[in-house]
C-alpha cells in the first residue's frame, strides 16, 4: 500500500462522511415535527453519553464528545430554522432535487426510495411537498407516477418544466482513456446510446443516476464513469469528463410539485383527471365543453388504471377562478365519470 493508496482511501472513507453527516441533519429536521420543542436536553445528553461510552478511535472520547456537540446543536438550529421539506425519489444529486431547488431554493430537499415513498410521506404529514416527474420529452410519461395520480387526494400546487443534461462523470485525476463503462439509470443510458457507442463504452444500467455518481465517488473505480448531472458532479466531488452527452438537445422532463392542500386559484394551468363512458364518442363530449369555450388543452394523455379501464389526465390553460374556466370544468363533471381538478398552480418553464 502506497501514501497514494491511503489517501484515495481517504477520500472515500470523507465522502462516506460527508453523506452520512447529512442524511443525520435531515433525520433531526424531520424528527422535528414530533418535539414540542427545539430543545430536549435528556435526549441530547443520552446522546453525548452514549457516543463517549461507545468511542473507540484513535481520536479518543473527548473529542468526539465535543465533535457531536457541535453535531447536536447545528441540528438544533436546523430545526429552529423550520425549512420546508421537499421530497423527491433517488438520491441526493437527482435531477428531481435540481428541479426542487429551481423551485424553491430554501427548502430542505429528503430523498427517498420510490415515488410511492414521496406521495406517502407528504400525505402522512412527514413532507410539506413532494416533487415528481410526470413525463418527458424523449421517454414519455412516468408511468409510476400517472398511476399513482388517478388516485391520490394530494394537490398540484406548482410545475416545473426543466432541460435535462447528462454528463460522463468519473473520480478526479481519472484517466479517461482508460475507462470501459458507464453506470446510470436505464433512461439515462437510452437517452446518451450514441455517445456511448461512439466511446465503445459499456452501459450498466443502475437504479438512479445521482446513485451512480454516489456509487462511483464511495467505490473510486479508475475503469469506470456515471452519467448524471452536474450538480451530482459537485456534490460527489467528481470530474466531468464530457459534458452535455445526451443524444437530443430536446431533452426535457415536467415535474409536479405535491403538497396535502391547494394552492393559489390564480394559477395560470390546471391539471384534471377523469374517465368516460366505454362508448364511441365519451371522450369527444368532455373536450368539446373546453374547445367551446375557447380554452388550451396542453396535455390529453390517456393511463391504464383497472382492468379495462383508463384514466385520462387532462392539463389546461388558465385559472380556476376565472368563469369561463370554472364553467368548463363544471360542465365536464357533468359528462365525465369521476372528474376531479388535481391543481390550478403556476408552471415555470426553465
Amino acid at each position: 500500500m502506497t501514501l497514494k493508496d491511503l489517501r484515495e482511501d481517504i477520500d472515500r472513507i470523507d465522502a462516506r462522511m460527508l453523506s452520512l453527516l447529512d442524511e443525520r441533519m435531515e433525520k433531526a429536521l424531520l424528527a422535528r415535527a414530533f418535539k414540542p420543542g427545539v430543545a430536549d436536553a435528556a435526549r441530547e445528553e443520552a446522546v453525548l453519553d452514549r457516543i463517549t461510552r461507545s468511542s473507540r478511535c484513535l481520536a479518543g472520547p473527548d473529542f468526539t464528545g465535543e465533535l457531536w456537540k457541535r453535531i447536536i446543536a447545528e441540528a438544533r438550529a436546523i430545526q429552529s430554522r423550520k425549512p420546508k421539506t421537499v421530497g423527491f425519489q433517488g438520491e441526493h444529486g437527482a435531477n428531481s432535487e435540481v428541479a426542487a431547488r429551481a423551485w424553491d431554493a430554501s427548502a430542505a430537499a429528503m430523498p427517498c426510495r420510490e415515488f410511492s415513498d414521496v406521495f406517502d410521506a407528504v400525505r402522512d404529514g412527514l413532507f410539506d411537498y413532494g416533487i415528481v416527474p410526470v413525463e418527458n420529452s424523449l421517454g414519455g410519461i412516468v408511468g409510476p407516477v400517472n398511476s399513482i395520480l388517478i388516485n391520490t387526494d394530494l394537490k398540484i400546487v406548482a410545475a416545473m418544466d426543466m432541460p435535462i443534461s447528462h454528463c460522463l462523470l468519473a473520480v478526479p485525476g481519472a484517466d479517461h482513456r482508460e475507462i470501459r463503462s458507464a453506470y446510470s439509470h436505464s433512461q439515462a443510458l437510452a437517452q446518451c446510446r450514441n455517445f456511448l457507442a461512439r466511446n465503445k463504452l459499456e452501459a450498466r444500467p443502475y437504479y438512479d443516476t445521482a446513485g451512480a455518481a454516489r456509487m462511483i465517488a464511495q467505490e473510486r473505480p479508475k475503469d469506470t464513469a456515471a452519467i448524471a448531472n452536474r450538480f451530482a458532479a459537485e456534490i460527489y466531488d467528481l470530474e466531468i469528463i464530457k459534458d452535455e452527452i445526451q443524444d437530443s438537445e430536446n431533452n426535457r422532463t415536467r415535474f409536479l410539485i405535491i403538497a396535502k392542500e391547494g394552492g393559489s386559484q390564480d394559477g395560470n394551468k390546471c391539471s384534471a383527471v377523469f374517465s368516460t363512458e366505454d362508448k364511441a364518442g365519451a371522450l369527444f363530449k368532455t373536450l368539446e365543453i373546453f374547445a367551446s369555450a375557447g380554452i388550451n388543452l396542453t396535455r390529453i394523455e390517456s393511463v391504464p388504471n383497472k382492468p379495462g379501464d383508463y384514466a385520462i389526465f387532462l392539463d389546461f390553460d388558465g385559472s380556476i377562478a376565472d368563469p369561463g374556466v370554472s364553467a368548463a370544468v363544471e360542465g365536464a363533471s357533468g359528462v365525465a365519470r369521476n372528474f376531479r381538478v388535481l391543481g390550478c398552480y403556476n408552471e415555470r418553464k426553465l
